[in-house]
């Protein structure tokens, strides 16, 4: 049984999320020829604050492109 775990920062719709993890179980299916019912996926999101890339959180980067 597959499982998989995703590391995103929040802010994505609970579709978008939905979507990906349908395409995501749909590759398992197609590439390792496992049971769509085997997959697990699970999505762990981290707050913007929580996360930080190039000494800069998230919450300060999304606040610089929204310039």
């Amino acid at each position: 049984m597959p499982e998989i775990s995703i590391n995103l920062a929040e802010g994505r719709t609970a579709e978008q999320k939905a979507a990906m993890m349908r395409d995501i179980s749909q590759a398992l299916v197609t590439h390792l020829g496992v049971k769509a019912e085997d997959v697990v996926i699970q999505i762990n999101e981290a707050p913007l604050t929580n996360k930080m890339k190039g000494g800069k959180t998230f919450v300060e980067r999304k606040a610089e492109q929204a310039k």
